[in-house]
């Protein structure tokens, strides 16, 4: 079962393709910051702009960069069922420690339809421990409590969510009783882990895993403030493109680039951000 710190990482891209030599550097980065862990091709890691192939592949950079190092998990949520199944079983195959599944965006599933979906896909990865991946701003409705309750009795390998509703009143009713639940805003970290939160997917670690991982470690109210203004501070600036511009002033082998239609900074973005970094 995942615990701990885990960053939601970044895909390390060069002229529009998987970086391939990037990964283990990186990977390392994060490692050597004390994270537990990553969850990979997420929100974050821009997942679902990539082709299957292409997010097999990098799991499997990954997978290879993180040996006996980090736990690592994959969200492998698609836009249908069918892509959904076939990642989570390569998922499972290739040794992810656990696969997350995001409620497939554009649709507004209803109870049965989303049911069968995270059931197919836990079925896929089993006895892989599965995670839900609750974020109603990014697939665009909130899972239902009783879709959880349903597939806590279909699927045995349901082992938690991570969820990145906020504010905190939107976060906790999914605090269920017998579920691993990690904190995807880092301003609710605090709160969470008091609540019973399992731990953090942050995205913010993915450039800031020593800061992150130091609050999940010892939780503070003041601590998951300062992470929640730092979040803030990178919020500013298109957030993908922002993280890895500061992974390589960080002097990591990483390129700026994003999958489109995310895009890149601008000249003047881009000597707001180095200024900030230096002065902060």
């Amino acid at each position: 079962m995942l615990r701990g710190a885990l960053a939601a990482a970044v895909t390390p891209l060069r002229d529009g393709s998987l970086d391939e030599a990037a990964f283990a550097p990186y990977v390392g980065f994060l490692a050597d910051g004390g994270l537990d862990g990553i969850l990979a091709l997420g929100t974050t890691g821009e997942g679902i702009l990539f082709s299957a192939d292409e997010r097999r592949r990098a799991l499997e950079l990954f997978l290879r960069a993180s040996f006996g190092r980090l736990q690592v998990a994959v969200h492998c949520g698609a836009q249908t069922t069918a892509d959904t199944v076939a990642l989570a079983a390569h998922a499972a195959e290739s040794g992810a420690e656990a696969v997350a599944v995001i409620g497939p965006p554009y649709f507004q599933l209803d109870e049965r339809a989303l049911v069968e979906h995270f059931a197919a896909a836990a079925a896929a990865c089993a006895p892989t421990p599965f995670y839900v991946y609750e974020f109603e701003r990014a697939s665009g409705y909130a899972v239902p409590l009783p879709v959880l309750h349903e597939l806590r009795e279909r699927a045995s390998n349901l082992a938690g969510l991570k969820v990145s509703d906020a504010p905190f009143d939107r976060f906790s009713p999914y605090l269920l009783e017998g579920l691993d639940v990690f904190v995807g805003p880092e301003a609710l970290i605090f709160d969470g882990l008091t609540a019973g939160a399992a731990g953090a997917v942050s995205g913010l670690a993915a450039a800031f895993p020593r800061e992150v991982a130091e609050v999940v470690r010892a939780p503070t109210a003041d601590g998951a403030i300062r992470l929640g203004e730092l979040r803030a501070a990178v919020e500013r600036f298109p957030r993908h493109a922002a993280l890895k511009f500061l992974l390589s002033q960080s002097g990591l082998p990483l390129q700026e680039d994003v999958r489109a239609p995310l895009r890149r900074l601008t000249g003047s973005e881009r000597d707001e951000l180095r200024a900030w970094r230096a002065s902060s």
